[in-house]
Formats: C-alpha cells, structure tokens, sequence
C-alpha cells in the first residue's frame, strides 16, 4: 500500500498542485490527505463535472489540476472531458476509483460501471492504467504521465482499487462563517434590453486586464461577434461549466473574473453556486442573462421562472447580489462592482430572448483560445525573470552599486 502522504509528494515534484473531487470511501485517505496539507489546495465540488471544469480552470491560471471522482460519477464528467478538455487540449490527471471491480464483491449498482470503466475512458481518448499498488512503480508512472500530458495536453486517468492507500485520518476542518447581505433590486419594467446590449455595455466598462469567461451558446458568440480578444475565453460544450472554470481560475488569479452565464446553463450545475460561495472569491463577478428559453436550440423554455437566483446567490454565500431588467441599472452595477473588492458578486440581469440576425462562431480554434486565454492570465509584468532582473538593476543602480 501506498501512503497518502507520498502519494502527495510525488505529485507535487511533478507540479500537480491543485486537487478537485467528490469523495468515494476508497479515496477517503487521499482526500483527508490533501485537506490537511498546507501545501495544496482542495476544493470540494459539489458533482464530478463541476470538478472537472474547476480543475480546468486552474490549469488556466497556470496550475494543474487532479481530479478525484468514484467511477460511478464518471459519466457526470464525460461532457466536459469530451468538449472541454479535448477540444481546448486542457490536461488534468483523473483519479477515479474503480467501484465494482469484477476482482471484488461490491454492491449491485456499481456492476455494470465497474464492467465498462476502462472503456469509456478509452472511447473518450483518455488514456488510463490501474493506479500502481507501490512506491517504487508510482514514482515510473508519474513521471511518465508528467511527460505524456505535457506533450499532448489531453487528460490521463489511474483507476484506484479499493485498499490501495494507507489510512489517514483527517485533521483540519474548515467551517464558514457567512453574514448574509439583502439583494438589491433595480427593476424599471419596462421594454428588457436584448443580450447584445448587455454585453456591448459591459465591454465599454472593462479594459484587457480583465477576464471574460461566457458561457456556450449564443452568448460566446455575440461576445465574439462585438470584439475579440485575448482576454475572453469563448467556451463551447461543456453546457453548465463556466462557472466552474471561472472559479478555477478566480482562485489561483488576481485578475478580475467576469462569467457571462446563462438561465438554462446555470440550472444545469446550480451546485456550484454553493462552490463559489464557500471559497468566497473576492475577484470573481457572475453575470446571469437570463431570457427564460434555450435560446440556441428554438427558444424552448427554461424553469428559470420559477428560481430566485439572486437570492439562492445570496444564501449559497455570495457577497453581493443583486437583479435588475434594464441597462442603465446594469451599467451602474457593473461599475461599482469593478472598483469593488469584496466578492464575489453575482448579478441578475432579465433579457429578451432572441440574438442578432446573421451571427457569427468564434473563428479561431479551442485550443488556441486556451493557449492565449492561459498566456493572458499570466502576470508578465511581476512574474517574469526580465522583469525581476530588471527592478533588481534599478535597486543597485539607487543604492549606487555598480551593476556589471
């Protein structure tokens, strides 16, 4: 058996540094194990999918990301592993337990995914192996998926057997203390401003220091159709993800992070609402255009009618909400919110259904948007080697100590 402890430190000399999952009674050692480590952030999720997107959006910010999920969740990951990862070319190491192991008796219901597990991973162009079962052969394999994945940019996954991990008991326990604030309501109800107002509105507040994440669908596209640039990351797939990403990326940045989300696309991972609020990122701002309908599919309608989500912001621990259905009001919001530094912010915005006439598809490809979205979130200017060098010059130059 393997300890969890050396499990962690392996990982860590091979730069994984960023973990996300659901817990599974096998991984309950890894888990307790990356929790007390002061080292390493953990960010529990509310669903495998959701961790898979959170994960992604680390390696954004320039981390990278494991996962850890029981095999049973594997299906709730494959969307966002098929048209998030691979398309994007976004890697992550996939710890996924392996849950009706046809070697062991288990329960009924892990059977039939216990049969299929390998399989799925390989039809999704994952390439997977057993998690080894000792030090020696960790260390090999480790460092050949450090290789492969810097190479192909594409997940790995290591299916974990049960009684793999030496016991660990968990040490730290974190508890949240939230004062909840009142939503602040500014409707006018009158004619609702169209999706592509609110977004020519935000565009004329924000400059190219700050990060854009839109949601898939129609949204991504007039983002695109107004103005491209580095700094937005135009997802496709992966419906329900981009918060997801967006705190990924909020938590390991120090950029603002704005998310352009939609009513169908938030109802798909609600969960991750509580996500956002637990981790209270001071940086992230989450815009919901709301029209009630799949706007991209024939406008069929949502349940968004019946949900108060400035208000389930408010209770999952956001902290500020507020909801509004004209722009003059959004465009106020927006402003204060930007110069604000007590996030995160969630902001309601009801909109007409319908797009532009003859709207346009990003044209550049996935995996480039993630390449510059990644390059942009980079802090050139404190990070680099030149420019630390440079300021160091400067330093001696001041103290009148010559510099050769």
């Amino acid at each position: 058996m393997i300890s969890a402890n050396f499990l962690i430190n392996q990982l860590a000399k091979h730069g994984f540094n960023f973990f996300s999952g659901v817990p599974c009674s096998y991984l309950t050692s890894v888990i307790n194990g990356v929790i007390n480590s002061k080292k390493i952030k953990y960010i529990g999720a509310t669903s495998e999918g959701e961790a898979v997107g959170i994960a992604s959006g680390a390696w954004l910010a320039g981390k990278k990301g494991v996962v850890m999920i029981q095999n049973s969740g594997l299906g709730n990951t494959i969307n966002p592993l098929t048209s998030l990862n691979y398309p994007f070319k976004i890697p992550i190491l996939l710890i996924t337990t392996w849950r009706g192991d046809p070697k062991i008796k288990d329960e009924p219901q892990h059977e039939l995914m216990g049969k299929i597990t390998k399989n799925i991973l390989t039809l999704s162009k994952i390439k997977n192996e057993i998690f080894p079962t000792n030090e020696k052969n960790l260390k090999k394999v480790l460092f050949k998926i450090n290789n492969l994945t810097n190479k192909t940019s594409l997940p790995y996954a290591l299916i974990m057997r049960k009684e793999t991990i030496k016991k660990e008991k968990l040490k730290q326990k974190k508890i949240f203390f939230k004062k909840k604030n009142k939503v602040l309501i500014y409707y006018k109800k009158k004619k609702l401003p169209t999706r592509f107002q609110i977004i020519k509105e935000l565009q004329k507040n924000i400059n190219n220091k700050i990060a854009v994440i839109s949601t898939t669908g129609k949204t991504g596209r007039e983002l695109f159709s107004l103005k491209d640039c580095e700094n937005y990351f135009y997802q496709v797939g992966s419906m329900g993800c981009a918060n997801a990403i967006a705190l990924g990326v909020a938590l390991n940045s120090k950029k603002k992070i704005i998310i352009l989300d939609g009513d169908g696309a938030l109802l798909m991972k609600m969960g991750n609402m509580s996500t956002i609020g637990a981790n209270q990122p001071k940086n992230l701002i989450h815009i919901l255009l709301d029209n009630n309908v799949h706007d991209s599919t024939g406008q069929q309608l949502t349940n968004a009618s019946t949900v108060d989500f400035s208000n389930i912001a408010i209770n999952c621990g956001y902290k500020n909400s507020y909801s509004t259905d004209n722009l003059d009001d959004f465009s106020k919001i927006i402003k204060t919110n930007l110069k604000n530094t007590f996030g995160p912010t969630f902001i309601h915005i009801k909109i007409q259904k319908g797009s532009i006439e003859n709207l346009g598809r990003p044209t550049i490809h996935p995996k480039d948007v993630a390449v510059r979205f990644k390059n942009f979130l980079k802090d050139k200017n404190t990070h680099s080697i030149s420019f630390k060098i440079k300021k160091l010059k400067e330093y001696l130059k001041l103290k009148d100590i010559e510099v050769r």
